[in-house]
């Protein structure tokens, strides 16, 4: 059983032997620290500044270099995958920021055109190959609580769908304005 709350827990809805129904509608997982940046300027890719920030000066500090550079904006078709990136956030900035920073998960609404623009993420395959990351065993919890057995995907010979489908893990390359935006709440 995973700890994201019941009003967010939406892959019964989801879910099937198949993976995540896709539409166009698309959640996001974040920080509430970045809350009022996100409701006035949407989400940008690489949006996080105040973290990236950190890292340049601390590269600066330890003499070495760093070359930033722009990550898309991440998504998923549900709001309860959305959490669990969420929680990672949290935890992360907990390094580098103090503050009691929540989980929150945004709705994203996207027309037909910008739909089209979402793409599957292909880049995981060395999340799953390295293993280092707890995603996975999260997501087989979803699986597992809804009746389903975990995904076990091969990144040698998975179909690029399957990152997207049976894992939840898609991206856009673009910024999405705060028109097409809504905190997801109780």
């Amino acid at each position: 059983m995973t700890d994201t709350p019941a009003y967010l827990q939406d892959a019964k809805s989801l879910l099937s032997a198949d993976g995540f129904a896709t539409s166009n509608v698309w959640y996001h997982g974040t920080s509430s620290a970045l809350l009022t940046s996100i409701k006035e300027k949407g989400l940008n890719r690489s949006g996080d500044r105040d973290s990236n920030k950190k890292v340049v000066d601390t590269m600066k500090t330890i003499g070495g270099s760093y070359q930033e550079s722009v990550q898309p904006v991440f998504l998923t078709q549900s709001k309860e995958l959305a959490y669990i990136w969420a929680s990672k956030t949290v935890k992360k900035r907990s390094v580098r920021f103090e503050g009691d920073e929540m989980p929150v998960v945004f709705q994203i609404t996207l027309d037909e055109d910008t739909n089209k623009k979402v793409k599957t993420d292909v880049g995981a395959a060395s999340m799953i190959m390295i293993g280092h990351d707890d995603y996975m065993d999260q997501l087989a919890q979803v699986y597992k609580a809804n009746g389903f057995d975990a995904p076990v995907i091969d990144p040698m010979t998975a179909d690029r769908m399957d990152y997207v489908n049976k894992l939840g893990l898609a991206y856009i390359d673009t910024n999405i304005a705060s028109d097409c935006l809504q905190l997801v709440t109780e």
